[in-house]
């Protein structure tokens, strides 16, 4: 799975705090650091998508 963070990022900072490990505060959005998600991690990208208030996080599966 990938996870990708759009422009719409409101750096609210609850992806970081959900999935430490697949995402970190950039300078002004969010970013991932972990590309392709490792598979120990996409419950809790997926759950960090889940609850973007925003929507800004997407989650693509092959």
């Amino acid at each position: 799975m990938r996870a990708k963070i759009r422009d719409m990022c409101t750096a609210c900072g609850l992806c970081c705090d959900t999935c430490p490990e697949v995402f970190e505060m950039g300078d002004e959005i969010a970013t991932v650091i972990v590309d392709p998600v490792p598979a120990s991690y996409e419950e809790t990208a997926q759950q960090a998508a889940d609850e973007c208030p925003v929507e800004a996080i997407i989650i693509e599966r092959p």
